[in-house]
């Protein structure tokens, strides 16, 4: 069943009562972040429903007082973590309608209500638009649409299908770019990566799950509209910086920063421009809305992996270092 059907479905049985009035988007570590897209959608598109990220632990510890029949709960997970698992179980016991997305079938697709599969970037490069980010961003595009109409819907439908193209060109142009990169920044103890807006989850994916976790390398996140409110004290031209800067309305955050960095900073600084990715070639209308869909799987795939073999650090092996239960 396609996203937008399966939406359609699930709001139409949940008129009976009082249709739908939150969204609720549940997952852990990069998963968590890859509903940044379809959050930053909602918030700045709907009015009639209301949409909250929120981690599957603190979900399972602290469960929203909102989430009921009224409410579809998306839980993301490749292959069911524990913490996941028990927010989806938590989610139905509160009456909520709840959706998985998945890539390996688990127990959480055994509780979940609905079902979604999607392709995971780390282990295919297929379709960048069928991720756990470009899944969620339709179904959040599909769910305004149904419910209160979203204008510019089509536009967005046709963005999706120029995602991938525009994402092998930006992973060609980028490979030489992050190579150079990766030899500068190879020997650095911490990365600092900047990013707005739509940008931002993607920033805190780079430096959560790619420079810290898969590569042990210390990398604070700060998003640039925040960022001259204290996390600017830390410049100097010893340190390394990472800035992504957004197409969309807090770009001017970003080039502020860029501003700041080339008068205070040293030739650590690092700059890449969702323009360079393609994302200028996307309906005005709807682009920002995609930075995440270009911006995640270039930095996991081209630089994340450019840096670890300039370190000489082996992603595939470190990302799973610790497999005991804490």
């Amino acid at each position: 069943m396609e996203i937008r059907e399966l939406m359609e479905k699930i709001i139409k049985d949940m008129e009976t009562d009082g249709g739908v009035k939150s969204v609720v988007w549940v997952a852990a570590g990069g998963s968590h972040d890859g509903h940044y897209a379809a959050q930053y959608f909602m918030d700045r598109e709907s009015t009639a429903v209301r949409s909250q990220m929120i981690t599957s632990s603190e979900f399972v510890y602290a469960p929203p007082k909102n989430v009921g029949k009224d409410t579809i709960v998306v839980l993301t997970s490749m292959r069911g973590t524990k913490e996941t698992i028990e927010a989806a179980k938590i989610a139905k016991s509160l009456g909520a309608v709840t959706v998985s997305q998945y890539v390996d079938e688990s127990e959480l697709t055994e509780v979940c209500d609905y079902n979604v599969q999607y392709i995971s970037i780390w282990e295919d490069d297929m379709d960048q638009s069928a991720t756990n980010a470009g899944n969620a961003l339709r179904m959040a595009m599909a769910i305004v649409d149904i419910v209160e109409g979203y204008e510019n819907y089509a536009d967005a439908m046709d963005a999706f299908t120029k995602v991938q193209p525009a994402y092998l060109k930006a992973r060609e142009y980028c490979a030489p770019l992050a190579k150079k990169w990766a030899a500068q920044a190879k020997d650095e103890k911490c990365i600092t990566v900047l990013a707005s807006g739509p940008a931002y989850g993607s920033g805190h994916i780079f430096s959560t799950c790619n420079i810290l976790e898969m590569l042990q390398i210390h990398s604070p996140t700060f998003n640039s509209c925040d960022f001259f409110h204290g996390p600017f004290e830390i410049t100097d031209k010893n340190q390394s910086f990472f800035l992504l800067i957004a197409d969309g309305r807090t770009r001017k955050a970003d080039e502020r920063a860029i501003t700041f960095m080339k008068k205070y900073a040293g030739d650590k600084v690092y700059i890449l421009d969702a323009k360079e990715l393609g994302l200028d070639n996307l309906k005005d209308s709807v682009s920002e809305y995609f930075n995440h869909l270009l911006f995640t799987p270039v930095l996991n795939n081209v630089y994340m992996k450019e840096l670890s073999k300039a370190t000489g650090i082996d992603y595939t092996t470190r990302r799973y270092m610790w497999k005991v239960e804490y």
